[in-house]
């Protein structure tokens, strides 16, 4: 099953996270070796939240993600809910639906 882990920033995000940059990245890297992280990565114009997408057997995956994460502990992320994520299109799809043939 996928999971979906959103965060909320405060205004000042950018300036504030270079410090902890690494040890979030450092986070991540063992989850992305399992393969328990796929894509992750800050919203865009504004760059006011993130979305991180997880595998895994329950949202626990993603919480535990959270609740360690430096950017939540020092106060950059105002704001996270992780969702269930039914994706059924796509190589990595967790309920593939058959599609019907092309032309």
């Amino acid at each position: 099953m996928h999971y979906v882990l959103f965060y909320e920033y405060v205004p000042d995000y950018l300036e504030r996270r270079e410090p902890l940059r690494a040890a979030h990245m450092a986070l991540a890297k063992p989850m992305i070796e399992r393969g328990e992280l796929f894509l992750g990565g800050a919203f865009a114009n504004p760059a006011d939240g993130a979305m991180i997408v997880f595998s895994g057997d329950s949202p626990a995956v993603a919480e535990n993600f959270a609740n360690a994460d430096p950017y939540v502990a020092a106060g950059l992320v105002t704001r996270w809910w992780v969702r269930e994520w039914t994706t059924v299109v796509g190589k990595d799809a967790a309920q593939p639906v058959k599609l019907p043939p092309v032309g």
